[in-house]
């Protein structure tokens, strides 16, 4: 009976902690398509899998759908690499977007989620499940092949040669992997089958294939040095900066689409809009929208606009950040401060460190 009780209780503090976790603001993207939170799975929750399970682990993970479930049953040790690839998404959105109207920032309030931050179809929607779902398969890859997850690396063509002459060696990105674990996984919210959930499913399947066509090989020569005698390669990931950068050209050149249904009961699909041949698909790396972008300058939450308010901008630049653009002509507030900070220091034996005091004196913009 004292262990049962001394069980239940530590259960009941696991619980209180989660909780706690989960009351107070905090970043997440699961009301996009992953419901997880910068804080709620790490390694040290993930290896307590083994004391509470990872069907209890799973069930406490909030908004999962009931395929999601399934999928972090059979793969806890994965959860933490896809908890990490949509904070990196998340991170990146942010990167690319801070000179801009919509900064890919959050709401304010506690029980806000990213997701609420793009509402409506637009382009900045499709960013988002663009960079989130590249993210997550960036992720996942990455340790897949650092060994973190159990599936292991891409050896497929270890000790091969390649046709110039090179052996194939090391441990490769396994990114087929990494791209059908996070469709599979992000893929699984999706379960309504409208034009929404179409645009959703096809931007998620574009961040994968960026990641994937961002793959490069990477060699080492071995031997007398300058001579190069014997060269083994391997495939690698890039920086995710490179493909954030990537997506965000292809966010300027997003295609507007609509849903078109075929006769005779064919499944409804995604078709151009504005273009001269008929019925024209949408590309596998296009990032694609349903609606037209609002112009966040005011604030209005049903469409995921936070405004300009308050927002810093550069008064001698007219291009993204230039305060004519980026407070839409409603002019802006100049503070004039002193900023002071230690300089010049030097450790003097023995013991102490002495420091100069330097003074600046600069200005800040906010948009009004």
């Amino acid at each position: 009976m004292r262990g049962s009780r001394h069980t239940r209780e530590a259960e009941d503090n696991t619980q209180q902690e989660w909780n706690e976790q989960l009351g107070r603001p905090y970043t997440n993207v699961y009301l996009i398509c992953l419901p997880l939170t910068p804080s709620f799975l790490s390694p040290r929750t993930v290896s307590s899998a083994g004391v509470l399970g990872a069907h209890l682990l799973c069930s406490r993970v909030p908004g999962l759908t009931a395929r999601q479930s399934r999928i972090c049953t059979r793969a806890p040790d994965a959860m933490v690499a896809i908890s990490e690839g949509a904070r990196a998404g998340l991170r990146e959105c942010q990167r690319q977007f801070q000179h801009h109207r919509w900064n890919c920032s959050l709401a304010s309030t506690s029980s806000s989620a990213f997701g609420h931050i793009v509402l409506v179809g637009s382009r900045e929607a499709a960013y988002t499940y663009a960079v989130t779902s590249s993210g997550v398969t960036h992720s996942v890859t990455t340790a897949c092949s650092r060994g973190n997850i159990t599936f292991g690396c891409d050896d497929r063509r270890r000790g091969r040669y390649s046709s110039s002459g090179w052996k194939w060696g090391g441990c490769s990105a396994d990114i087929r992997f990494g791209v059908r674990f996070a469709k599979k996984f992000l893929d699984a919210r999706e379960v309504e089958g409208d034009g929404r959930a179409l645009m959703n499913l096809h931007n998620n399947r574009a961040g994968g294939r960026a990641v994937r066509s961002g793959i490069r090989t990477e060699c080492k020569c071995h031997g007398v040095p300058g001579s190069c005698t014997v060269k083994t390669c391997w495939k690698t990931l890039p920086p995710f900066t490179f493909i954030g950068k990537h997506l965000f050209h292809k966010y300027r050149k997003a295609k507007s689409v609509s849903v078109h249904k075929g006769r005779r009961r064919s499944t409804p699909h995604l078709r151009l809009e504005r273009v001269r041949r008929r019925a024209r698909r949408p590309r596998k790396f296009h990032l694609v929208y349903l609606e037209r972008s609002p112009n966040y300058c005011q604030m209005n939450p049903a469409v995921g606009s936070l405004g300009t308010m308050g927002r810093k901008c550069n008064r001698t630049s007219s291009g993204p950040g230039g305060c004519d653009l980026l407070c839409c002509a409603g002019g802006y507030n100049t503070h004039q401060y002193t900023r002071t900070w230690h300089c010049n220091c030097k450790f003097h034996w023995c013991c102490y460190v002495q420091c100069h005091t330097c003074m600046e004196d600069t200005e800040e913009n906010n948009c009004k």
